[in-house]
C-alpha cells in the first residue's frame, strides 16, 4: 500500500525520537528526487543516514546503512541545503494534522552569524511527492521538483512562493472532529461506507477505512446513507479508538502476509485479514523495520517475477504444447475402440462367406456370440473373403495404433507431470538462487538449449537449500524447493523410518518428517501434511489431500525424471494449508 496518513504519524514519532536535537553532519542527493541527510548525537550512538525520498512512483522516508554513491558534481538544490543546513539543529519534526507531510524544523547559523530556523518538508503525495524547502515566514527558498502554473493551478511551488498545504478535497481534520460531526458527514454521502471515510478524513487509505468497518461488524461496501443510528455509533466508535490509538502513539506495526508473500502493512494490526485463506502477520518494533522489510520482499519478488518470466514462458508454452498433445491422442485413441467391430466383421464374414451374394453393398449376419443380427457395410467390387480381408486389415492397423497410442500417452501425461512440477517450483521460488536448479532441469529436460559456460563460472552459482521448519512438538521438518531437492531429500537425506508426505495425484514439493525414532504426535502429523499441501499446486483450496508414508516405501524407478516417485501403500488426510502457517522456519 502506499503511505496513509498513518504510516507517516509513526514514521514522524520514530523521526522525533531519534534525531529531535540531533544535527545534520552531511547532505547528499543521492538521486535525482532523494535526499540523504547524515544525522549524529541524537537519540542514538554515532550517526544514521536518513533518506527523503519523493520519487514519483514510490515516496519513502526510510533509514538504511546503505552508502549509495552521490554524482561528483551536486546539483544546485543539494548545495542549496548544504549551504543553510549543514550542522544544523533539528529543534522539531512533526505532522500537519494527519497529512501525508513530515516537518523538520531547523536551527541554524547564517552568514551573518545570527541564529535562524528553516524548514524542509517532505510531502509523500504520490506523483506529487515534493521535497521543499521553506523560509521562517512559509516562503519557499526552492524545491526539489519546481512546479510552474503551466503543471498546477492549484498550487506552485517555485522559489519565493508562499508554502501552503494543499486542501485535501475539502477534507476534515480528524484530529478535529466529534461524534456528531462524524455522523452527519458519513450519513450525508452517497457512497460506500468505506469510501465515505477515506474521501472525507484526512489521512485515511482505504485500507484503514476497511479495518474500521470491519471492527464495527459493519459491510463496508453499503452505502453511507442507509446506516441506521446504531451503526454509525459503533463506526464511530471504532474511529475514535484509531484516533486516540493515533494521539498515544500506541502503534502495533505489522506485515501481513498471504501465501507467504507480502500483501499489506499497517502501524495498526489488520483484523479483517485473521480469517482469511493463506494469511499471517509479522510484527516489529518500528516502523522503519516494517518499511525496510516489506520494500526489500515487494522488490525481490518483483525481481523474481522478472528473472523467472522467461522460465514461466517455456513452461507454459511446452506444457500447452503437450496438454493439446495429449488431448489428441486420447482422442485417437477412443477411435481405436472400433477395432474389435472390425475384428468381429471379418469372422462373420469369412464364417458365412458361402452364403453372401456377389456384388453385395451390405449384408445381415447372425452374431454368434450374442446370437444378435448384425448389418455389415460391403465393397461390391470385392468378393466376400476380401471383405473379411479388409476388416481384419482395418483391425490389425487400428490394434497397432492403439499399442503405439498407449505408449505414447504414457509418455506426454508424464511430461506434463515434469511440466507442470516445474511450474510450481516457479511458483515457490522467492530469491534468485532459487531459479538455477529449475533452469537446470529445464536444460536436462531439453527445453533450452545449453550455453557454454567457462568452468570458473559454473563453480560461481550460489547454493539453494531446502525449506526447514520446526513443528509445534519440535520434530524437523523439510520442504523441496524443485525437483532435484525434492529428490535429495527423499533418497539421500531421509531416513528409512522417517515420514514422507505430498498432495495427492497433483504437482508439489516433498515433504520429509524426521522421526528421530521418537513416537510422532498427530498434531505434527497434520503440520507435516499441511506443508505438503501448501507447497502444491492446490495451495489456495480449502483442503487437501495429502499422501503420507514412511520414506522406506517410496520407491524411484529407473531412467525416472526428477521429483517422480512410486508407492503403492500409503495412509492419506484431507488437510487445510493453512495450519502451517505459523510453523517457525529456522535456516536448513
Amino acid at each position: 500500500m502506499a503511505f496513509d496518513g498513518f504510516t507517516v504519524a509513526a514514521i514522524t514519532k520514530r523521526l522525533s525520537d531519534l534525531f529531535v536535537g540531533g544535527r545534520i553532519n552531511k547532505i547528499s542527493q543521492t538521486e535525482k528526487d532523494e535526499i540523504m541527510l547524515t544525522i549524529k548525537n541524537a537519540g542514538f550512538k554515532g550517526q544514521a543516514k536518513l533518506y527523503l525520498s519523493a520519487d514519483a512512483s514510490l515516496p519513502l522516508v526510510y533509514m538504511s546503512d546503505e552508502n549509495k554513491p552521490s554524482p561528483k558534481t551536486a546539483p544546485a538544490f543539494c548545495m542549496l541545503l548544504r549551504k543553510h543546513l549543514l550542522n544544523g539543529k533539528i529543534l522539531n519534526i512533526s505532522q500537519p494534522s494527519l497529512e501525508r507531510i513530515i516537518r523538520f524544523d531547523i536551527e541554524h547559523l547564517d552568514e551573518m552569524g545570527d541564529m535562524k530556523t528553516k524548514t524542509l518538508l517532505i510531502e509523500l503525495m504520490g506523483k506529487y511527492s515534493n521535497i521543499i524547502f521553506i523560509d521562517d515566514d512559509d516562503t519557499i527558498i526552492d524545491s526539489i521538483k519546481r512546479v510552474p502554473a503551466s503543471l498546477s493551478s492549484v498550487r506552485e511551488v517555485l522559489p519565493g512562493k508562499k508554502y501552503f498545504v494543499p486542501d485535501s478535497l475539502n477534507k476534515l481534520d480528524p484530529y478535529l472532529t466529534n461524534e456528531e460531526e462524524f455522523i452527519n458527514t458519513i450519513s450525508s454521502k452517497n457512497m460506500s461506507i468505506v469510501k465515505a471515510i477515506y474521501t472525507s478524513y484526512t489521512g485515511f487509505s482505504k485500507l484503514i477505512a476497511q479495518e474500521i468497518c470491519f471492527r464495527a461488524d459493519i459491510d463496508s461496501q453499503i452505502s453511507a446513507s442507509a446506516l441506521e443510528s446504531g451503526s454509525l455509533t459503533r463506526l464511530y466508535n471504532v474511529f475514535d479508538l484509531f484516533m486516540n490509538k493515533l494521539k498515544s502513539s500506541d502503534y502495533t506495526p505489522s506485515i501481513c502476509y498471504e501465501y507467504e508473500k507480502p500483501k499489506e502493512y499497517s502501524i495498526f494490526h489488520l483484523s479483517s485479514y485473521d480469517k482469511q485463506e493463506g494469511s499471517s502477520f509479522k510484527a516489529y518494533d518500528n516502523i522503519f523495520d516494517l518499511i525496510n522489510d516489506y520494500y526489500a520482499q515487494k522488490n525481490e519478488l518483483t525481481r523474481i517475477s522478472q528473472k523467472s518470466s522467461d522460465l514461466r514462458h517455456i513452461v507454459s508454452t511446452a506444457l500447452e504444447r503437450n496438454v493439446k498433445k495429449y488431448d489428441l491422442q486420447l482422442s485417437q485413441l477412443k477411435d481405436t475402440k472400433k477395432k474389435d467391430k472390425f475384428k468381429l466383421y471379418g469372422e462373420l464374414i469369412s464364417s458365412y462367406a458361402y452364403s453372401i451374394e456377389s456384388g453385395a453393398k451390405k449384408v445381415t449376419l447372425n452374431n454368434y456370440y450374442t446370437n444378435e443380427d448384425v448389418t455389415i457395410p460391403l465393397d461390391e467390387n470385392l468378393t466376400a473373403i476380401q471383405n473379411a480381408n479388409k476388416y481384419f486389415d482395418k483391425y490389425n492397423k487400428l490394434k497397432r495404433t492403439a499399442v503405439s497410442l498407449s505408449e505414447l500417452i504414457v509418455h506426454v501425461k508424464e511430461e506434463i507431470d515434469h511440466l507442470e512440477s516445474i511450474q510450481n517450483a516457479l511458483d515457490i521460488a522467492r530469491y534468485e538462487s532459487d531459479l538455477t536448479p529449475i533452469k537446470n532441469e529445464l536444460i536436462e529436460a531439453g527445453y533450452i538449449k545449453k550455453a557454454k559456460v567457462s568452468k570458473k563460472g559454473s563453480n560461481n552459482e550460489q547454493k539453494t537449500n531446502p525449506l526447514h521448519f520446526i513443528s509445534s512438538d519440535g520434530f524437523d521438518i523439510y520442504v523441496g524447493k524443485n525437483n532435484y531437492q525434492n529428490d535429495y531429500l527423499t533418497f539421500k537425506f531421509a531416513n528409512g523410518a522417517d515420514y514422507f508426505f505430498h498432495a495427492k495425484k497433483m504437482p508439489g514439493s516433498h515433504v520429509i518428517l524426521k522421526t528421530n525414532s521418537k513416537d510422532v504426535p498427530d498434531r505434527t502429523f497434520e503440520e507435516a501434511a499441511s506443508l505438503a499441501a501448501f507447497y502444491s499446486k492446490a495451495k489456495n483450496q480449502d483442503k487437501v489431500e495429502v499422501d503420507y508414508l514412511e520414506k522406506r516405501n517410496v520407491k524411484k524407478p529407473n531412467s525416472a525424471k526428477p521429483g517422480f516417485v512410486v508407492y503403492y501403500t500409503n495412509y492419506s488426510m484431507t488437510i487445510s494449508p493453512n495450519i502451517c502457517a505459523n510453523l517457525k522456519q529456522v535456516d536448513f
